[in-house]
């Protein structure tokens, strides 16, 4: 049976009328029909999607202006619908700008620029205009006011999803009592349901970013969440792309659009940390990898039947005796100072010797005769012996090739001892005879005499090398070997000083494009500028955390820039630990990029799949089955900063398993984790000394008792004795009369073994005298707080001594030393 498909071409116009159904959609009328993809696929997460871009685009628009951002967040059942209400107090919207901003899908200042920011595409809150207008058919309602504005401008409209523009049907000018900012009013179909990751989305918003102030009223509940400093985040500024982690195809379409004509130009101009020396390492890259690099032979030794002398003179014609001699007695002497010579170093040799005699003996040394005289050295250094010189050879007297004697001294250096002499000399023989073949084909009509190599052929004349002496001596020579020969070999190769390619030949060439990519990702370059991120920093994240999670341990890290994909981020870690914290369960883990908390998908995010691969039984935490999620009174955050955060889709609710990222995700975690292993040891080891010090307690004066009892003395006096066994701090305030008043004397006794800092305030009832010079007196109330911050050395003490009217009261305060290594006696 003849199939349908086998007779579609026998129908004439058949992919005339196929073609006239083609066309193009746009990409607001894309996103209708795939609003899931933004985080809109139900009325629960489309409320908290919603709530989520209007305030990231406040915060945004406030910081990019220096202004404290304030943001007032109201939900509230309007019917069938919910009405969302947006509120901030930054620079506000041009009427020009408002429309296309909110009803324009794509539409943003962000996209182009290589710069932190929470919002980059343009899609966020237009998406959010568009759910809410398929879910309700209402516009949304707008209001913005610019700083200096007599009034506000008020909009509502909808997105044309047919053309991707803003359909507007109100724009009028509105009284307003705010001075500048943006509002925006939503009604969409939606529910409560995604309550609790709504509060969560709020609290951790204010949690990494603590300069702003964020008030959310709902039906049932109503936050405020204060700033905890007036430090707004440091302004970001945009940057070029780092060289490493570009891509080919980026770097071809830099490269037809630069306006630069050299490649080093173009380094320089188009890329942030390349300098001239940068640019010219990377260059010296792509050389070596587009040209190769030449092979540097060793000059003759005394022993060997070599005269380069001898050689220059006979290719030397009509320049007269004493000038040739001086010609090749030069050229043999720079050699003969050389380690190692390349085919190039051998060109500048002869130009510099030509030079030399031409200004010694006023002979002129034209190309041809410094041409011939690099023929003449080079192919005795190769010894590529003439065929009437090979012919000449007995059986009886075999001439071992120099290129012999190199392979073998660089193959031995790079192989094992284990390895017989005989078998390195068979391969140093094969892999000379390789350099030979290069004679008889390669660049040019007379082959590779220069012994140009990529690192690539080269490794493919050492396995060729290695292979037949595997087959010939039975042998066996494996990778490591292959590749540690290989690159002794090319670490002995010179890079060519070949000019590179103009950009505009570079351009239309993919092997070469590709071979300068591999260079600039070899070359060493400073870390990527983090002036175009703008990172919480340690000391925020640890007051961000204080300020929301009642904990009693705080640690965190902020990592240096790393790049991927030529952009530039930042990872930092923040982990709060015991007080109020849920025990039960899981830790609770936190994620954020750019400062936007990551509420869904936490199963598909990058973040969540390091924090479960980390043993945390090695930093204090419980960890059933030694993966997963510790369990614990424990907050993990994290936060990744960068001008192009890989998320996993378009409503960026997960962070993309990128290795670079998640190497250093791993990094910072373990630097905080450090701190709380640091502090639960600690913990430990006090509640150890406590208990011990309890035991101490109890026992000693029973101890005393008896001792008393049985001597038929008075109890000895154990008050200091706990303070010496235990190695504590003894602090001890004596009170002696003074005539009408009283001496006063708080005595320092340190037995531990390290020294200690203290801070004393002994907070006296009546004003006192005669202090020294390292204490001060502040009075408050109608008290004084006697202040002093001795530093006192491991076994030895200090004190203070004052004079108070007979009576006061007394009461001492210490500082700066943990409560299990403390005595105070008063």
């Amino acid at each position: 049976m003849t199939s349908f498909q086998s007779t579609l071409g026998d129908e004439a116009g058949i992919a005339e009328e196929l073609a006239e159904n083609q066309q193009a959609i746009s990409i607001a009328e894309f996103f209708e029909k795939n609003k899931h993809m933004l985080g809109f696929d139900s009325g629960a997460r489309g409320l908290v999607t919603a709530v989520k871009e209007a305030v990231d685009n406040a915060l945004d628009a406030a910081e990019e202006s220096g202004i404290l951002p304030d943001i007032y967040v109201e939900i509230e059942e309007a019917g069938d619908y919910y009405r969302l209400i947006v509120e901030d107090n930054g620079p506000g919207i041009t009427k020009e700008s408002l429309p296309k901003v909110f009803g324009k899908l794509l539409y943003g200042s962000r996209f182009h620029a290589r710069e932190q920011s929470r919002g980059q595409q343009g899609i966020g809150i237009s998406a959010a205009v568009l759910y809410s207008q398929l879910t309700s058919g209402k516009p949304a309602k707008i209001t913005s006011r610019t700083q200096g504005s007599s009034e506000a401008e008020y909009f509502e409209l909808i997105v044309d999803t047919d053309s991707n523009e803003p359909e507007i049907s109100v724009a009028e000018t509105t009284s307003w009592d705010r001075p500048h900012g943006t509002r925006i009013e939503l009604e969409m179909e939606a529910n409560m349901r995604a309550r609790q990751q709504l509060h969560d989305y709020i609290k951790h918003t204010a949690v990494v970013n603590p300069h702003a102030r964020l008030e959310l009223r709902e039906p049932q509940e109503h936050f405020k969440f204060e700033r905890a400093t007036d430090q707004l985040p440091e302004e970001t500024e945009e940057i070029r792309p780092h060289p490493h982690g570009v891509e080919l195809g980026t770097v071809m379409k830099m490269l037809t659009s630069t306006d630069s004509q050299t490649v080093s130009g173009f380094l320089q101009e188009e890329f942030t940390r390349v300098g001239k020396k940068t640019a010219d390492s990377i260059i010296d890259e792509f050389r070596d990898r587009h040209y190769g690099r030449e092979m540097r032979w060793r000059p003759p030794t005394e022993h060997e039947d070599v005269d380069l002398e001898a050689a220059v003179s006979e290719a030397t014609a009509n320049k007269g005796a004493d000038a040739t001699a001086a010609f090749a007695d030069v050229i043999a002497e720079r050699v003969d100072e050389t380690d190692r010579i390349a085919h190039h170093e051998l060109l500048a040799v002869v130009d510099s010797a030509a030079d030399e005699v031409e200004a010694e003996h006023g002979t002129t040394f034209g190309d041809t005769v410094r041409e011939n005289a690099v023929e003449a050295v080079w192919l005795a250094l190769i010894d590529a012996r003439s065929e009437a010189d090979a012919a000449g050879e007995t059986a009886d007297e075999p001439v071992e090739s120099r290129l012999v004697a190199d392979c073998y001294e660089l193959a031995d250096e790079a192989t094992s001892t284990r390895k017989d002499d005989e078998v390195i000399r068979a391969f140093a023989d094969r892999l000379a005879a390789k350099f030979d073949d290069e004679l008889e084909g390669g660049e040019g009509e007379d082959g590779n005499v220069r012994h140009r190599l990529t690192r690539k052929r080269l490794r493919a004349h050492v396995d060729r090398a290695a292979d037949l002496t595997e087959e010939y001596d039975d042998v066996s020579f494996g990778d490591t070997a292959r590749e540690n020969i290989t690159e002794a070999v090319w670490d002995v190769m010179a890079t060519v000083p070949d000019d590179p390619p103009l950009v505009r030949e570079l351009a239309g060439d993919r092997d070469a494009a590709s071979d300068l990519v591999d260079g600039m990702r070899a070359t060493d370059i400073m870390a990527p500028p983090t002036r175009c991120l703008s990172p919480i920093s340690e000391e925020l994240i640890s007051a961000g955390l204080e300020k929301e999670f009642d904990a009693d341990f705080y640690a965190s890290a902020t990592r240096d820039a790393e790049v991927h994909g030529g952009d530039p981020f930042i990872v930092e870690a923040g982990i709060a630990y015991g007080g109020d914290l849920e025990s039960e369960g899981s830790v609770n883990v936190m994620r954020f990029a750019n400062r936007v908390p990551l509420v869904y998908q936490r199963g598909a995010c990058a973040t969540t799949d390091v924090v479960k691969s980390i043993g945390w039984r090695n930093y204090g935490l419980d960890q059933p089955g030694g993966s997963g999620l510790p369990k614990g009174p424990a907050v993990i955050m994290i936060h990744v900063a960068s001008t192009n955060v890989p998320f996993t889709s378009e409503s960026k609710d997960a962070v993309a398993n990128v290795p670079e990222i998640e190497d250093e995700i791993e990094l910072a975690i373990r630097e905080a984790a450090r701190e709380l292993k640091s502090y639960l040891n600690k913990r430990r080891s006090m509640q150890q000394r406590r208990k011990k010090q309890n035991v101490l307690g109890t026992i000693l004066p029973e101890m005393a008792e008896k001792v008393a009892e049985v001597t038929g003395r008075d109890e000895p006096d154990i008050g200091d004795a706990i303070a010496r066994i235990m190695n504590n701090v003894l602090v001890e305030r004596s009170v002696k009369e003074n005539g009408d008043g009283q001496a006063v004397s708080v005595t320092v006794e340190n037995n531990s073994n390290t020294n200690e800092s203290l801070e004393i305030t002994d907070i006296v009832s009546d004003e006192p005298t005669s202090l020294p010079d390292d204490a001060t007196v502040v009075e408050m109330d109608g008290e004084w707080f006697v202040k002093w911050e001795p530093e006192v050395s491991s076994d030895d003490e200090a004190t203070l001594e004052y004079e108070v009217a007979d009576g006061a009261e007394c009461s001492l305060d210490v500082k700066g030393v943990e409560s299990e290594k403390l005595t105070v006696k008063q």
